[in-house]
């Protein structure tokens, strides 16, 4: 039976150098329950490492929410992808390898923000000391290859933002991408986009908060249709199948 699932997979916690310190895994959990969504996605900077926290604090207070751990990568031409697994083994294995991949540029906390990583009370286990908003040195057309190998899923960011998007920087989704959704932040200008882009008539739309604040999380107003309520069954949702 097809499920429908509010959603919301592009959410960023402390550990974001822009990310407010409020947004740790337990705040960010209760808003998403309070705002009646089914399904989550972790997604900071170049980083997974609060995926683990988030995950075990959902398990500990019992809430009926699937929480996907992921990333939003920065590529070598700073397009913003989100990248999604439906275990935390393989987002962690990501991490790892994302991380020598990136420059080590220090963080300055007092101009980016202190880039918490916490534990599944909330507790602070550490800093990233490495700046988590720099380029990794990955191609966005090496993406698609990059998600078989660690057994994840990828869609280029809010495509309709004048930065940091796929269509700003290249002027168009080169096929060789692969991806089989893209992220609109504002759907209102998805018919103008895909009237410019056809490829995008083919693809899956969704649209996500980019919530660097609690109070910006979605309020469950988008829904996808997935298989069953499980985390693989939404990958293969933004895989198109």
């Amino acid at each position: 039976m097809i499920k429908r699932l509010a959603y919301d997979l592009h959410i960023h916690s402390c550990l974001s150098p822009c990310g407010d310190n409020e947004s740790t895994p337990n705040n960010i959990l209760n808003m998403a329950h309070l705002n009646g969504l089914d399904v989550i996605a972790l997604t900071d900077h170049n980083s997974c490492k609060n995926c683990p926290a988030i995950i075990e604090a959902r398990d500990r207070m019992e809430l009926p929410i699937l929480v996907l751990p992921g990333m939003e990568l920065c590529t070598a031409e700073e397009i913003h992808v989100v990248c999604l697994f439906d275990t935390l083994e393989k987002a962690m294995s990501f991490d790892e390898y994302v991380y020598t991949k990136t420059m080590p540029v220090l963080n300055r906390p007092e101009k980016f923000g202190e880039q918490r990583i916490l534990d599944s009370m909330d507790e602070l286990i550490s800093t990233e000391p490495r700046l988590l908003v720099t380029a990794a040195d990955i191609p966005v057309t090496e993406v698609g290859g990059l998600m078989e190998r660690f057994g994840g899923v990828a869609f280029p960011a809010h495509i309709d933002r004048p930065s940091y998007s796929i269509i700003s920087a290249l002027g168009e989704i080169p096929p060789e991408c692969t991806f089989q959704t893209a992220e609109v932040y504002d759907i209102t200008k998805h018919p103008t986009l895909a009237a410019a882009h056809p490829a995008l008539t083919r693809m899956r739309i969704v649209t996500n908060s980019d919530a660097h604040y609690l109070w910006d999380i979605s309020e469950g107003e988008r829904q996808l249709s997935a298989a069953s309520r499980t985390p693989a069954a939404v990958l293969d949702y933004l895989r198109g199948l």
